[in-house]
């Protein structure tokens, strides 16, 4: 679905990316390990249209998507969520959410001015999608809280929301598990896998690895910006350079 080909992004001196190549499989769930610093979030930037590529081609089932800007990217069905969850907190659960449609809507200031139709139809639209995707990741009963009231593992949950709203084909998570605790934890790997059950694509960057390696279909692993390794849970955890930049001896033939 996505193919990346020897994608390179240089900060002065520094390469935070250096030729990688890879794929984010089509209705798997694609993790992304390493150590901090290893490049992992410009990787998604990358992706995502937030950083463009100083070399290197991203394609989306065949679509030249490298230098599009991040909405553009966004329209073509690649969403993601942040490590910091950042929503309007003084906004309900639910106005938050309408704000991802908005991405498929038409309605422009003229709409507005006059209260045209079509601004009511596509209002209704967001309103829908928006109560579908609380439903989906187990919110209902959350629509009108305060953002700013809620725990942090809804806002985890509402930002997997918010991506959902804007009706990808893949949805990036980057480090979806930070700062929730252990039953929380299985929780969301719980709806990573609903997300690929229903069809979509996942790529994923967590440091928790007894949830990446329960849940992942195909690792890549990234240490100072190059891929070391890549393949199956269990052929990473028992690659001798991964052991050594990062997962431990602890973690050998776990």
């Amino acid at each position: 679905m996505l193919k990346i080909e020897n994608l390179s992004k240089r900060f002065g001196g520094l390469a935070a990316v250096n030729e990688v190549s890879t794929s984010i499989e089509k209705g798997k769930i694609n993790a992304i390990i390493g150590p901090n610093g290893a490049g992992k979030t410009t990787f998604f930037n990358l992706i995502s249209g937030v950083h463009k590529p100083t070399s290197g081609r991203i394609t989306l089932d065949g679509v030249d998507v490298t230098h599009l800007r991040t909405d553009e990217v966004a329209k073509l069905g690649v969403s993601r969520t942040f490590q910091t969850t950042a929503l309007f907190d003084n906004a309900s659960v639910l106005d938050n959410l309408i704000v991802g449609h908005r991405l498929r809507t038409k309605s422009g200031l003229w709409d507005v001015l006059v209260g045209s139709s079509r601004l009511k139809n596509e209002e209704k639209v967001c309103r829908e999608k928006a109560r579908d995707a609380l439903d989906f990741v187990g919110l209902s009963h959350m629509a009108n809280r305060m953002a700013g009231d809620i725990s942090q593992e809804e806002r985890k949950r509402v930002a997997f929301a918010l991506a959902l709203s804007t009706d990808p084909k893949v949805v990036l998570l980057d480090e979806p598990a930070g700062g929730v605790n252990p039953d929380e934890t299985v929780g969301l790997a719980d709806l990573i896998r609903k997300m690929v059950k229903h069809g979509l694509t996942v790529g994923l960057i967590e440091h928790k690895m007894n949830m990446i390696m329960s849940l992942a279909d195909k690792i890549m692993v990234l240490n100072y910006g190059e891929k070391i390794a890549e393949g199956t849970p269990a052929e990473i955890r028992a690659n001798p350079a991964v052991i050594d930049a990062y997962l431990g001896s602890e973690h050998a033939d776990a």
